[in-house]
């Protein structure tokens, strides 16, 4: 997601804190009974930061197909990923990291994130071992980098890659080789200028240009997602937003629907999951100091847009994440 600085036309096969409407409440991983612990919402220091998207999993055994029981996250499941790595996460400007069940519309609170820095978190990407890539960023996008934190307990090491050059914000999303499901690649959309700069890639510690991105969404920003049949979409910021499916050799925009009703944002994020992508919006804090995020759904199958889904859930996420072992199909 992002603190602004400031598709699809084909339906898919298949198809926290309480929120003040259809929402559950948020629960943390030391508590059995769901007692409630929201983030505070405060103001990220700086520009619109960029969120990861993600995929997202099933709750229980047998992701893509749908499992029943939210699952220990110790198993695998059939795609032959462990049951963590199918679940949804998201980052709170906090730097609280959460798992989503959008099924449940449920939100778990598992821990403030260890990265030792005194950068701002930004945006997140989740790969198939279910390790969290979080993106953070100095407020006036001189520098930024990246750290892997572990999904089970949100302690954080350094990966030693260094941001810079117009690519210090980003938008994050894995996405995996149709053919060779284990072979993913970290995706990034670069955020810090304006114009945005495009579609890159990240290989160990570097960051390689792909192209910019075409048409109307040209130096536009974006924040991606992949989804477990190999393809990449980005979340556009523009008014109307849009939803994009994205070539993953040149950038170029293969085909782009806007999505009419969903907030323009200022903190955002956006993840893939089970036929669905999720839109976690909110506005400046400064213009509207009690909102936080909203959570939206676009349904492809039917090609349904729900603004309702969750909102003001009670923290403002910046960053959301799901790996490609998340299933492509709502579970039955």
């Amino acid at each position: 997601m992002r603190f602004v600085r400031w598709c699809f036309w084909m339906a898919l096969a298949a198809s926290g804190c309480s929120a003040s409407e259809g929402g559950t409440s948020a629960t943390d991983t030391d508590q059995t009974s769901g007692g409630t612990d929201p983030g505070t919402g405060g103001e990220p220091g700086g520009e619109p930061g960029s969120g990861a998207g993600g995929d997202d999993g099933t709750f229980g055994a047998g992701a893509g197909t749908g499992g029943s029981g939210a699952g220990s996250g110790a198993g695998e499941t059939e795609k032959g990923c462990i049951e963590r790595a199918s679940f949804v996460y998201v980052l709170s400007q906090d730097n609280e990291l959460y798992s989503f069940r959008p099924d449940r519309k449920e939100f778990t609170r598992i821990g403030v994130l260890g990265c030792q820095t005194d950068m701002d978190p930004n945006s997140m990407a989740v790969d198939r071992d279910a390790v969290a890539w979080v993106n953070y960023v100095y407020p006036d996008d001189s520098a930024g980098t990246l750290f892997k934190v572990s999904t089970e307990d949100a302690s954080c090491e350094p990966t030693g890659t260094s941001l810079s050059d117009g690519w210090s914000r980003l938008g994050m999303g894995f996405s995996s080789d149709l053919s060779r499901p284990d072979a993913e690649e970290l995706f990034v959309a670069g955020t810090t200028n304006m114009p945005g700069i495009g579609l890159g890639r990240i290989d160990g510690t570097s960051l390689t240009p792909v192209g910019e991105f075409s048409g109307s969404l040209r130096g536009k920003s974006a924040e991606l997602t992949g989804t477990g049949d190999g393809r990449l979409f980005g979340f556009f910021t523009t008014s109307p937003v849009q939803l994009a499916e994205i070539d993953k050799e040149t950038g170029d925009v293969i085909e782009a629907k806007p999505l009419p009703g969903i907030e323009t944002p200022s903190a955002w994020a956006f993840s893939f999951w089970g036929g669905d992508f999720y839109f976690y919006t909110a506005p400046d804090s400064f213009d509207s100091p009690s909102r936080t995020t909203n959570v939206s759904r676009y349904r492809p199958s039917d090609g349904s847009i729900d603004t309702a889904y969750m909102t003001n859930i009670g923290f403002r996420i910046v960053g959301a994440g799901v790996s490609t072992c998340a299933p492509v199909e709502q579970p039955r």
